[in-house]
């Protein structure tokens, strides 16, 4: 399977799981994270999907293009499964606002807190990569701006 194949369906089946765990909302411990861990399955499978489209844009190499898929399949899947985690256990360090008036226990806080911290550095390395992978490429910028306008 091509490597666009991979991250459109991975996206599509990211979409369906936030479906279906949308369905249950109410018998989570923590519903308003249940509702954000929802949210962010639809949110992060469009994500997948984006990136599955303009995959022939990127200039990757095939090690520097295997990192980036892993770096976003990780980060869009453990975003849902740990929001949902902590909307089951209740957790609340790191989403406040979410988590008022719940209490987890402390090694469900623990990993909730690292799920999420592993995520989001994923996540900020695989864009950062994408968009370095997306810079001009041919000609020195400088010398298409010397040209001036309509050159």
């Amino acid at each position: 399977m091509t490597p666009n194949r991979v991250l459109l369906r991975a996206g599509f089946l990211l979409i369906l799981l936030a479906l279906l765990g949308g369905t249950v909302i109410p018998r989570f411990t923590n519903p308003r994270l249940a509702l954000s861990a929802h949210v962010t399955g639809l949110l992060n499978g469009l994500l997948l999907i984006a990136l599955g489209l303009c995959w022939s844009a990127l200039v990757l190499s095939p090690a520097r293009g295997r990192l980036v898929r892993a770096l976003f399949l990780y980060g869009a899947y453990a975003n849902w499964a740990v929001s949902l985690l902590g909307a089951a256990w209740g957790t609340k360090r790191l989403t406040p606002i979410a988590g008022a008036g719940y209490e987890a226990a402390p090694w469900q806080e623990t990993v909730v807190l690292v799920g999420l911290l592993s995520l989001v550095l994923a996540m900020l390395v695989a864009t950062a990569l994408v968009v370095w992978a997306l810079r001009p490429q041919g000609e020195p910028a400088i010398a298409a701006a010397n040209r001036g306008p309509g050159a």
